[in-house]
């Protein structure tokens, strides 16, 4: 009888109920994309590095780093800082310099003073802006000129009869 209960309790088991010919797999856990909220009752005076995206809607002074991630300063937000970030968007109250390798979008809540670089940016009606804003140029594509290629452009010497064939 305790051989049989002992069985019972084997077969419930998870280890016994897998197929060793058909293994569970359990999936790598890949990666949430994060995001950290400080909120209206915070106060923050310092720097913030971080890898994931950041969310104020209290205050803070000091700089931001998240380069690859995107920062949005909520309605409620007051910062005073200079922000390094893929993507920036204000709604709140910001004064500072931005560096977005992406694009600043400032929505209508806004009220920014500052420096921005970024690849774009987008400024909505009824924010307030105060800015010296510069824009990364894309690399310019060599368009080719249209008709037959040359290695040389033809000459034309104005001294020099022209030969047959060659109209002006």
């Amino acid at each position: 009888m305790l051989n049989m209960r002992k069985m019972m309790k084997q077969e419930d088991s998870p280890e016994q109920k897998t197929d060793p010919s058909h293994p569970i797999v359990t999936p790598a856990a890949e990666p949430a994309e994060g995001k950290t909220i400080i909120g209206e009752k915070i106060t923050i005076e310092g720097d913030i590095r971080g890898q994931e995206n950041l969310v104020i809607e209290g205050s803070m002074k000091g700089k931001i780093e998240l380069e690859k991630h995107q920062v949005k300063v909520g309605p409620k937000g007051r910062v005073e800082a200079q922000i390094l970030a893929e993507n920036v968007t204000i709604s709140g109250h910001l004064v500072g310099n931005i560096y977005a390798s992406g694009k600043v979008r400032i929505t209508k809540e806004a009220n920014f003073s500052g420096e921005i670089k970024a690849k774009s940016i987008s400024v909505e009606d009824g924010a307030y802006l105060k800015a010296i804003i510069e824009l990364e140029r894309e690399t310019k594509k060599v368009i080719p000129t249209i008709g037959k290629a040359t290695s040389e452009p033809e000459k034309i010497h104005m001294n020099q009869p022209m030969a047959a064939g060659k109209k002006n």
